[in-house]
């Protein structure tokens, strides 16, 4: 009997082959569709249902549907026993069909099912393990989320403007009047929530309390990069300064995100850093008006970082759910396979020549050099390169090389066939991808002119990150690590430029501190003086004293004559 993995790998695996021959074809005769079901018909008014099927569209589409395909296989063995796996895989399958329906809507009140689908599968996904922490980085990821759901919602009531929800009829438009750029904006912060861009990307490493399939989908091909496609499609309505406002706060972003990740040593959460620079980097080129270049690093992206995700889950796995990089090292000798798809990935994200990676972060970066701007986006986009193979170099230098520091687990092997079988079906991806997707999108090559100096900059970067990676990394018995003699400067810049405690802490400190006050002062105080306490109180009192006037004393009828005389003297005098 088919297992429901088996079930849900072979019937995503069928479909990606489909919709990737469909954009191919699309693509090639310049070809979109735009599909509109008629659901309900009353009176004059219609609800229509609108698919819109172009390359984007399907080529994303192949590409989610590839790489959840390759990680619910991959779940079998990952989740094996689990009491409730298929609840965990319906709930992943779920995840992917909100996912298709954003992709295919040109309707923003279908793409508000789809987002809000993301949002809350993904809350009931980052609470699968349930205890307290989990518990936290769901709620931060859900509430952090509902802000963009809002957004979406004000710009579907502003959109009553216009004649219909199906954006895509009027971007130029949007561009143009005064009024429907707000849509813009809303859209915007949107796409801003969902990609944790600054000020919302505390919720991205919090989310790394998922299982790891769950990081392997989530944040690679589908919650993270829902905002930056949205911003895609949108992207033909941005103005000049709002464009400019996008491209300062993902550089920042993409900038903080890599210094993060450098201090880090929870190992989903350097990889869960990596993703957010990268996203930051999708963001400053789209922002740069090359929406081409940021769909196109968008799925190499999604390739190798789904893969990355997934070896740190093999290690994880075997390691007895251990995910501390201190304790790793050597791990090359204990685990070769998953260890070279490991060191794969990691190249391909630092950008090395000819892997998936190399072909959109190279273009991307000479794109952004051939720009008439500033200094400081020249200098934080190389930075940024420079950071992100640092930390990709400090990660290889924990885990893979070295000694083994966990001497407690000396028998660990490279166990899990299902699992490597399920990374091999993405390796070849990852080496591959970047130069057929190029020929794919790009017909007409790009034609960069640089000077030499220029030209040779990301590779100077490159080796610089390498050294300082290494350098900043090491660590013996009898030496004082670089980043323990500045601490202050170093939890500042580990901890995201303090971005958790402002967005827990800071939101929710005064809300929780005046309920205190006000649950002293009037639950618990004046309001129960004189409300039901004090009430309940002189009730039972008076209902005690009649009590005692009907039990027939002797001694209270003699009381009662004495008041009763007392009375009569008064009358008299």
């Amino acid at each position: 009997m088919l297992s429901i993995c088996k079930v849900y790998f072979g019937t995503f695996l069928f479909f990606s082959l489909v919709s990737f021959f469909a954009s191919a074809y699309f693509l090639i005769l310049d070809y979109s569709l735009i599909i509109e079901l008629d659901l309900v018909s009353l009176n004059s008014s219609s609800i229509v249902m609108t698919i819109l099927l172009d390359w984007i569209s399907l080529l994303f589409l192949s590409f989610v549907l590839f790489i959840s395909s390759m990680v619910i296989f991959y779940s079998e063995e990952y989740m094996f026993g689990d009491l409730y796996l298929n609840r965990f895989i319906l709930m992943v399958v779920m995840f992917v069909l909100s996912m298709a329906l954003l992709i295919i809507s040109p309707n923003l009140i279908s793409i508000l099912l789809g987002w809000d689908g993301l949002g809350l599968v993904s809350y009931c996904l980052v609470i699968y393990y349930q205890n307290v922490k989990s518990y936290n980085a769901g709620m931060l990821t859900a509430l952090s989320n509902r802000i963009g759901d809002v957004s979406i919602l004000m710009s579907i009531a502003w959109m009553l403007n216009y004649g219909s929800w199906n954006y895509i009829f009027y971007l130029e438009f949007m561009k143009e009047d005064c009024v429907m750029t707000l849509i813009a904006y809303l859209v915007v912060l949107a796409g801003l929530t969902k990609s944790a861009q600054i000020p919302f990307s505390s919720w991205l490493p919090a989310a790394m309390a998922a299982p790891t399939p769950v990081s392997s989908l989530v944040h690679s091909s589908t919650l993270v990069t829902a905002g930056v496609y949205l911003l895609i499609r949108f992207n033909l309505s941005f103005s000049n300064n709002l464009m400019i406002l996008l491209l300062f706060i993902s550089s920042m972003t993409m900038f903080m995100s890599g210094l993060g990740a450098n201090f880090e040593f929870d190992l989903k959460k350097v990889i869960a850093l990596s993703t957010l620079s990268q996203l930051g980097l999708m963001m400053s080129i789209l922002a740069l008006g090359d929406y081409h270049l940021a769909f196109f690093h968008l799925l190499t992206h999604a390739l190798f970082k789904a893969l990355l995700f997934m070896c740190a889950g093999n290690i994880i796995h075997n390691m007895g759910n251990f995910q501390d990089i201190r304790f790793m090292g050597g791990l090359t000798e204990l685990m070769p396979l998953t260890c070279t798809f490991f060191n794969i990935c990691n190249l391909s994200l630092c950008g090395l020549p000819f892997l998936s990676g190399f072909y959109s972060k190279d273009l991307v970066v000479e794109v952004m050099s051939m720009q008439i701007l500033n200094i400081y986006i020249y200098l934080i986009f190389y930075l940024s390169i420079g950071l992100t193979v640092c930390y990709s170099f400090r990660l290889t230098y924990y885990s893979l090389t070295g000694e083994y520091n966990y001497l407690s687990l000396s028998n660990l092997s490279e166990s899990g066939l299902i699992m490597l079988k399920g990374m091999g079906g993405l390796i070849l991806f990852v080496v591959f991808s970047g130069s057929f997707l190029m020929w794919m999108i790009f017909p007409t090559p790009y034609f960069i002119c640089l000077p030499l100096i220029m030209k040779l900059m990301a590779l100077i970067m490159v080796f610089l990150g390498m050294w300082l990676g290494y350098e900043m990394a090491k660590f013996k018995l009898s030496y004082s690590m670089g980043s323990l003699k500045n601490l202050v400067l170093s939890s500042f810049l580990a901890l995201m430029w303090n971005m958790p405690a402002i967005s827990t802490l800071g939101v929710n400190y005064y809300p929780i501190l005046s309920g205190e006050i006000y649950t002293k002062i009037f639950d618990q105080g004046w309001f129960e003086y004189y409300g039901s306490k004090n009430l309940g109180k002189n009730l039972s009192f008076i209902s005690g004293l009649m009590q005692y006037l009907s039990n027939n004393h002797l001694k209270v009828y003699f009381m009662m004559m004495v008041v009763w005389i007392i009375f009569l003297t008064l009358n008299i005098l």
